[in-house]
């Protein structure tokens, strides 16, 4: 039996690669930038070997870190949540998914139009959405009309008031798009609800029943393949949304880190009772979601301090023969201008709980691929999966 839990710091890169510059990037270091300008306190990231994978103001190497240390490079088109988890996945993307940084084009709105019956729309820009909601808003309460709205992510977002189109509605709206509008050249990653209440100048988004109606893979992800061959798939937080939903046998919901920090463990602990073989992927969404778009870099010092500080708890849950990897899928610099995601190398930390890395053997080096996340996946699982990466699973005797 084996259990395999794959945690993504979503946001949290480690430096710029080098094609960052055609991405508008250059010079981005999420990691790094938070780490000399907020002065986080990471004593069980750096006993892992978080600071012998990149230099770190407050995280300095160790001799003989605790984990396997590495980078992975991203080699799809892109640099949103959707393309990083696919290519952990297993997957690659050569064309990036469509973006509309000037909205949407009329034959795009048209569809929409014609596709759900609505008298018109609001908005039509890339835009955030907080403001977006509070500047429209009060519009949307006396016409009906639905906000739709982008990023510099693939994304159709469409907002209501939950009072003007009930929430049911607001999701077959969705649904509508993602099947009907949002298809072929302007097949987006993904069409997103984004409820709301409130009034004017106290509008909320309701964070947690947020719905994503993501594009479905051309191919297999991993989890797909481990599900066939009867190993117990587990998302918790979005991970399920990037996908279509597809591949996983039990899907958690959560609203913050410590939300999927708790559910993480939750799930190991399933594994204990029934020791059937498992993958359980995990996305902590607040560096990114709450820190990274905000520009807002001591929220996400203080968001990594508390993950560091979560650390024990989740290795301690751990059966001894367990394989934790702990990464990211994009960068999101909070330092810089932009509150758009960056186009970085990702942390590669790998820990056995059963096996101390030989001097020798702990560093894996910089991956060439996200694709080695599910090649070592697969390996470890005991599962055939045809994808372009390899695996830097650790077959050495125990050794400290």
């Amino acid at each position: 039996m084996a259990l395999f839990v794959s945690i993504v710091l979503d946001g949290v890169g480690v430096g710029a690669q080098p094609d960052a510059p055609a991405y508008g990037d250059a010079g981005s270091n999420t990691l790094g930038h938070v780490c000399a300008s907020e002065q986080p306190d990471l004593p069980n990231l750096q006993q892992l070997g978080l600071g012998n994978l990149a230099q770190l103001a407050t995280v300095s190497p160790v001799s003989e870190p605790k984990a396997y240390v590495g980078r992975m490079r991203e080699v799809s088109a892109g640099k949103d949540s959707t393309t990083g988890h696919w290519e952990l996945a297993g997957l690659r993307l050569d064309e990036p998914f469509p973006t509309y940084p000037d909205g949407f084009p009329e034959d795009v709105v048209t569809a929409f139009l014609d596709a759900t019956g609505c008298s018109g729309v609001l908005g039509n820009r890339a835009a955030s959405g907080t403001q977006i909601v509070h500047e429209l808003g009060g519009e949307h309460r006396r016409t009906g009309k639905p906000i739709i709205y982008t990023s510099a992510d693939s994304v159709f977002q469409i907002a209501a008031h939950k009072d003007v189109i009930p929430l049911d509605d607001l999701y077959d709206l969705c649904r509508t798009a993602r099947e009907e509008v949002c298809v072929g050249k302007h097949a987006v990653g993904r069409v997103i609800a984004r409820p709301f209440v409130g009034t004017d100048g106290k509008y909320t988004r309701i964070s947690e029943e947020r719905r994503d109606f993501a594009r479905r893979p051309d191919s297999a992800p991993v989890q797909d393949v481990l599900q066939q061959h009867g190993v117990r798939t587990v998302s918790v937080g979005k991970i399920a949304d990037l996908f279509a939903r597809t591949g996983f046998d039990t899907s958690v919901k959560t609203t913050s880190n410590a939300d999927g920090i708790e559910a993480t463990i939750e799930q190991i602990n399933v594994y204990r009772e029934d020791v059937q073989p498992t993958f359980i992927w995990t996305n902590l969404i607040d560096f990114d979601q709450e820190y990274g778009h905000r520009n807002n870099p001591a929220g996400f010092a203080r968001a990594l301090e508390a993950f560091d500080d979560a650390l024990p708890d989740i290795i301690s849950a751990l059966p001894s023969d367990a394989h934790l990897v702990i990464t990211a899928d994009h960068g999101n610099d909070p330092t810089t201008e932009s509150t758009d995601h960056s186009r970085e190398f990702v942390p590669l930390l790998y820990l056995r709980p059963d096996r101390t890395p030989a001097a020798s053997a702990w560093d894996l080096g910089l991956r060439p691929s996200f694709n080695d996340h599910a090649a070592t996946i697969a390996d470890v699982l005991d599962v055939p999966f045809d994808t372009q990466g390899a695996s830097f699973a650790v077959t050495e005797s125990v050794t400290g």
